[in-house]
């Protein structure tokens, strides 16, 4: 092939033909055209008379030059002539594809594809064998290099992942035995280790870099600053000012996940750092659950938030007043100093303090509580609040658990306790014995210096030893603990000052609030503490940067955690202990972006796959528009160019037209589909509000499905504002699922369970606010249908969801009132017994309505047994393929059922609207009351 800038040609030696070109117009312009003689007697009477119009012997220049360019585009349309045509690079033997696949390929994730695709069509061209690696999860064998199409077929399950390139990829290098070339798809990023894999790629053959030069954003762990949150932009490379804008994301409340708030990250001209600073409330702060960069599709451009970030609200009351001049020794010094730099402390009387509901109540030294506070403290402890309690002068000399149990003591209390200046003091203070295993301070190391000099004892009994969670070193308790409803009462046996113990003093006593989640740990982990310790994953990061629940991944090691380097064996996430959660995110507090420095013997190129773009049948379809040309032009000199010449000449038009658009369709090079199947399913369920049926694999079933759909579709576009387009059937395990605001599932005997992806797509379909209506076909839903095959199988299938309680449907659920004010459900069956989701336990009825105060959502399921696609189901002309009961009565049956139907749909995307206040006035005139 013979290259000329961006052209190429297939068969250069035909361009010889343009120097033919010179020859013919000297040839056409000696060689006028033959007159036409005609004998005429006449001709003698014109002898001597002039022409005032003269008329050349010769073919006009331009139009010359109009046939030798066509003549010039058929020559070249024939050396085939291709634009971007593909280099030749050469070389020969294996070669191999690595991609970091990196956190920072995801956003073009899809364009290093495509490069992937074309350099597997050059070795294939070039009869080369081919292996694909990605560089952040090597194989776990060497390099098997196999034909360049078998190579292709793998590269839809290759994905980046949320982590870089770490030694495992270098060990993978450095392993691999033979000779190959290399060409290597970097995501732009300097780390260390790159020069290393460099070198043992190099030492294999030649190496190819491949990467754009685009701007990386990533975001640093979010801190608190001045009551604050801070969160560090960084950015790769650096160059003029521009703008960030980062969004905290948490739950609003009603549970649904949506942008809380937003800032700028302004960075400063060359520089690599900006800070997004956010003002928010301790309320809104502690639902924040990440960070991330609006319009930045990347695992590094999300920071995940743990419970080092979330502020707890706890409530401080002291038996006594603080002490003027003696602030050292006032009951709350060394609480406040301990608490307030990672939480929201409340003073004021216990009256105040219980209804603003705190996460935690300290009582330091206090004995006695009035009913009245008693009662409301007891409520608050049992609705799972902690209650932590500390001993002093005052505790030890009342009465408080002497005789009796005290439901806010963990332990009765033995009268005269251990107290300075009392029969019982000691001689020597007493140190603290190790914590037990089963203690929440297990792993903490005790400082030799903490000391006890006093305490209140504890009243031995059989259950003293359950209770005890730390004790001195000669057994006696010094923190006991007891379970009291949903919360926990927790007593330290000292004083919360200095006066009966140094614990006060010590990094200890931080620590061991911080076990009782009292506060939360503002820094990163320490060895000591995370010794023993195994968390338990809850939610990772992919490349792109989403959260995904996991339940099948091991737990990890505390001390992995400690310098936490994300890794296929410590994805990014959360991750849940005992008593807090923390958060791996892909960027540590120190990191930086700067982009890859290759040595000057590398070749570098970008990303961007030109594609070749045959111009055969452009150049013909040009030279057949300048011969149409020509034609008129000649009829148009010849004076020829009448009536019936302009027929030929449209006629001729008419044929080069042809000629121009065969040309311009003629097979060109296979390209890639703009828009495939899923694009297309995506397009057809979003155009407008689409219900759906899961497909199961009986026709019959499948089709009764669609055409019930169908018909409920058509009563919903007449008798309400929504207007359904053509019903779609469901494949769960190819088709997404998040277009559809209902899916109707009938369940048959022998569907086949779906895959673990299918049930995965389910639940984030419920918990994202879809309904899936079970249908059993079989009208026995007493006990879920369990005497049947249909029920049987609805057990089965509903095993793996996510599904909450369930109840028979109230009197006075929503969905008794979206559209039509129903009290039965009837399909093709007429059975009440549907199940949705059940009824908070403390709902009530509220005065003045008839109906209790659900404040319900959309239930995500609906599990019932009355066949309605069969009473919904129509025919392409309107009229029903099931018979519904019998005459009339069966015909308000179907009514029924479709109006069952209307509030189902009403209900889904409309919620609890109907519970609102504003409808009362309104649904009690319909209800004649």
């Amino acid at each position: 092939m013979l290259t000329l800038g961006p052209l190429g040609f297939t068969a250069p030696w035909l361009l010889l033909g343009l120097a033919a070109l010179p020859v013919l117009w000297l040839i056409l312009r000696a060689v006028p055209p033959a007159p036409i003689r005609r004998r005429f007697p006449g001709v003698a009477l014109l002898l001597g008379l002039t022409d005032d119009e003269a008329q050349t012997d010769r073919t006009p220049w331009w139009l010359l030059l109009l046939r030798m360019a066509a003549v010039a585009a058929v020559i070249l349309a024939f050396a085939g002539p291709i634009l971007n045509p593909r280099a030749e690079e050469g070389g020969s033997g294996p070669l191999l594809v690595a991609l970091d696949a990196s956190w920072a390929d995801a956003r073009d994730w899809a364009q290093r594809i495509d490069r992937v695709e074309a350099l597997l069509d050059e070795a294939a061209t070039d009869g080369r064998p081919v292996f694909v690696a990605a560089l952040t999860d090597p194989p776990a064998g060497g390099a098997v290099f196999s034909d360049p199409a078998a190579a292709r077929s793998a590269l839809p399950a290759l994905e980046p992942k949320p982590w870089a390139p770490g030694t495992a990829a270098q060990d993978w290098a450095e392993a691999l035995e033979g000779g190959f070339d290399t060409i290597w798809l970097s995501d732009g990023l300097d780390r260390p280790g790159r020069a290393e894999l460099l070198a043992a790629f190099e030492a294999r053959g030649s190496v190819r870099v491949y990467q754009s030069p685009r701007q990386v954003l990533a975001l640093r762990p979010a801190t608190t600053e001045d009551g604050q949150v801070a969160v560090q932009a960084i950015r790769t490379p650096t160059g003029p000012e521009t703008e960030a804008r980062v969004a905290a994301i948490g739950l609003d409340p009603a549970g649904i996940e949506r942008q809380l708030a937003a800032a700028p990250a302004t960075f400063a001209a060359g520089e690599g750092v900006a800070t997004a600073a956010f003002d928010l409330p301790p309320e809104l702060r502690n639902r924040v659950t990440r960070f991330e960069v609006v319009g930045q599709r990347s695992a590094g451009a999300v920071t995940l938030a743990d419970d080092s970030l979330r502020r707890r609200e706890i409530a401080l009351v002291a038996g006594g007043s603080d002490e003027e001049g003696l602030e050292l020794l006032a009951p709350l010094y060394y609480l406040r100093n301990a608490l307030e730099p990672n939480a929201d402390l409340l003073e004021g009387p216990l009256s105040d303090l219980v209804p603003a509901n705190p996460d935690v109540i300290v009582l330091a030294d206090v004995a006695t509580l009035s009913e009245t506070e008693r009662a409301e403290v007891e409520d608050w402890v049992r609705g799972g609040g902690l209650l932590l309690r500390f001993a002093g002068p005052r505790l030890a000399a009342s009465d408080v658990g002497r005789t009796t149990e005290d439901v806010l003591m963990p332990v009765r209390l033995r009268a005269g306790g251990r107290n300075v200046g009392g029969a019982m003091s000691w001689g020597e203070p007493k140190t603290l014995a190790p914590f037990a295993e089963d203690s929440p301070f297990y792993g903490l190391a005790v400082p030799e210096d903490v000391t006890v000099g006093a305490q209140v004892m504890a009243q031995p009994d059989p259950s003293l030893a359950a209770s005890v969670i730390a004790q001195l070193s000669d057994g006696t308790p010094l923190v006991t603990r007891s379970a009291l409803g949903q919360g926990q009462v927790v007593l330290f046996h000292v004083t919360a000052n200095a006066e009966w113990s140094t614990l006060p003093l010590s990094g200890l006593f931080v620590r061991m609030l911080e076990r009782l989640s009292v506060s939360t740990r503002p820094g990163a982990a320490e060895i000591e503490e995370m010794e023993g310790t195994v968390w338990t994953p809850e939610e990772v990061l992919d490349a792109a940067g989403r959260l995904e629940r996991v339940d099948t991944m091991p737990g990890v090691p505390g001390e992995r955690l400690v310098a936490p380097e994300p890794g296929p064996d410590l994805p990014p996430g959360l991750y849940a202990g005992e008593d807090r959660r923390l958060a791996v995110n892909v960027i540590g507090a120190e990191d930086t972006l700067a982009p890859a420095a290759w040595p000057s013997r590398i070749p570098i190129e970008g990303l961007a796959v030109l594609r070749e773009l045959p111009l055969k049948g452009w150049l013909l379809a040009a030279a057949a528009a300048a011969l149409m040309i020509d034609v008129i032009a000649a009829l148009a000199l010849s004076g020829k160019l009448g009536r019936p010449a302009a027929r030929s000449a449209s006629r001729a038009a008419a044929l080069v037209l042809a000629v121009l658009a065969g040309g311009l369709s003629q097979p060109r090079e296979a390209r890639a589909q703009e828009s495939g199947p899923e694009d297309a399913f995506a397009v057809e369920a979003t155009e407008s509000v689409v219900l759906a049926h899961v497909l199961t694999g009986d026709p019959q079933v499948d089709e009764t499905a669609a055409a019930g759909l169908l018909g409920l579709s058509r009563v919903l576009a007449a008798r309400t504002s929504v207007e359904p387009a053509t019903p779609m059937g469901v494949d769960l395990e190819r088709d997404e699922l998040a277009f559809f605001p209902v899916l109707y599932w009938p369940v048959t005997a022998d569907q086949p369970i779906p895959s673990d992806a299918a049930y995965e797509k389910l639940n984030t379909y419920l918990r994202s606010g879809g309904m899936i209506l079970f249908d059993t076909r079989d009208a026995d839903l007493g006990g879920f249908g369990s005497q049947t095959p249909e029920g049987r199988k609805l057990q089965a299938l509903a095993l793996p969801l996510d599904i909450p309680p369930l109840e028979p449907v109230p009197e006075d659920h929503v969905l008794t009132r979206t559209f039509y004010l129903l009290q039965d459900f009837p399909g093709r069956y007429n059975s009440r017994d549907i199940w949705v989701e059940a009824s908070p336990p403390d709902a009530q009825a509220v005065e003045g309505m008839p109906f209790r105060n659900l404040n319900d959502g959309v239930t995500p399921v609906v599990v019932g047994g009355n066949d309605w696609a069969a009473a919904w189901a129509v025919g392409e002309n309107g009229s029903y393929l099931y018979p519904v009961g019998r005459g009339m009565a069966g015909e308000r049956q179907r009514e029924i059922a479709f109006r069952f139907g209307v509030n189902l749909v009403m209900h889904v995307l409309t919620g609890n609207y109907k519970s609102d206040q504003v409808h009362v006035p309104a649904l009690l005139e319909r209800l004649g009351q």
